[in-house]
């Protein structure tokens, strides 16, 4: 049985309503216990805990450091395309967005690979839009055995594949995932993918399990935040986490906390989450899921960073370029205003500063 099935058992507009039904002694039951578990995260990111935020957040710091010490792992995502055949309303690689589309060749990915290679990074993220017919599998698989030989760690973050497809580009080198459900509320999900292969909210969900299968070492997931409340969301995205770990032990899986703003006319959060609240959602899941890998990418702005790394942080992205090739070619068609743009070598630099060891490389990957 799929992670898919209980969802289907689940009410998210009822599991809002119990959360924010939690009162302040329920949060401090909670809290005197010694170990959390992920039945518990309802009332960590209730409204009512975040008057002990303090100790949330200290707490959260204690269990970081003794699970992963003082190292914090940086990688570079590359984005190879933005083509995308799919609508979703919040996105800057729509198929209805105006913007300039580019597909980057094996030559050119290979060009901007090198760039980040010498900035120091040994971890890669290649990413595309969702149009396989565009940039699909083999595309994909060509710029891996590109790159693979650089980089000791390669992951992606691209449309949902089958089990065959996933192990295809694990023989080439890739040996991580990152994809999101975008909103585990299934209503929320039909409503802003309203067209394209994207709209099938199981087949998206599944995909971790099948790259699980397909012997994936590294498993992240997450949910854009903003879309539906975000206290349900946190609460889904844990119970995943727990069934991929107990399913899949083999795999280390990482969280990411992706948050939404409001772009022009184009997209209006419809849920609204401040600094405090992602602070709160992210410690906790952190008490819950003490070996989870937690990562944070540049959307944020550098003093959240700088805060949020103190605190539950184990892996961020640095220098990120959102757009295809950035970091060689011009700047078009980006997916997302980068806030931290901070070089790779002066984020570097603040984690040293606060204490912490940045790594360069994967440091579960072997090198090839």
């Amino acid at each position: 049985m799929s992670f898919f099935h209980q969802v289907l058992r689940l009410d998210f507009g009822a599991l809002s309503q119990q959360i924010r039904a939690v009162d302040s002694t329920m949060v401090r039951r909670t809290l005197d216990r010694r170990q959390l578990q992920v039945r518990d995260v309802p009332v960590l990111v209730s409204p009512a805990a975040m008057d002990f935020l303090p100790e949330i957040t200290h707490r959260a710091a204690s269990v970081t450091r003794q699970r992963f010490g003082r190292v914090v792992g940086l990688y570079a995502p590359l984005y190879l395309s933005n083509e995308c055949s799919n609508r979703c309303t919040y996105c800057g690689f729509a198929s209805d967005q105006d913007i300039r589309r580019r597909s980057l060749s094996t030559g050119e990915a290979l060009q901007n690979a090198v760039a980040l290679h010498d900035m120091g990074f040994r971890h890669l993220l290649l990413v595309t839009g969702e149009s396989p017919r565009s940039y699909g599998v083999s595309r994909v698989r060509q710029v891996v055995d590109a790159v693979a030989r650089l980089f000791p760690s390669v992951s992606i973050e691209i449309f949902p594949l089958s089990i065959s497809d996933y192990r295809n580009l694990a023989t080439a080198g890739v040996d991580g995932l990152a994809i999101y459900q975008e909103t585990y509320d299934r209503q929320c999900y039909a409503r802003v993918h309203p067209a394209g292969r994207k709209a099938d909210y199981q087949w998206r969900l599944e995909a971790p399990e099948r790259a699980a299968r397909a012997g994936y070492r590294s498993i992240g997931i997450g949910a854009l935040i903003g879309l539906a409340d975000w206290r349900a969301e946190a609460t889904v995205l844990a119970l995943h986490a727990a069934y991929l770990a107990r399913h899949f032990w083999r795999s280390r899986i990482a969280l990411s906390f992706p948050r939404l703003v409001d772009a022009g006319r184009v997209f209006r959060v419809e849920h609204p989450v401040g600094d405090l609240e992602l602070i709160q959602m992210m410690a906790s899941l952190r008490l819950v899921l003490p070996d989870a890998e937690i990562v944070l990418s540049t959307r944020e702005s550098p003093a959240m960073r700088d805060l949020l790394v103190g605190c539950c942080v184990t892996r961020m992205s640095a220098g990120s370029k959102t757009s295809p090739g950035g970091y060689v070619l011009d700047e078009t068609g980006e997916q997302f205003k980068v806030t931290d743009d901070r070089p790779p070598a002066l984020i570097a630099h603040m984690l040293r500063e606060k204490g912490l060891d940045p790594v360069w490389k994967d440091f579960d990957a072997g090198f090839r």
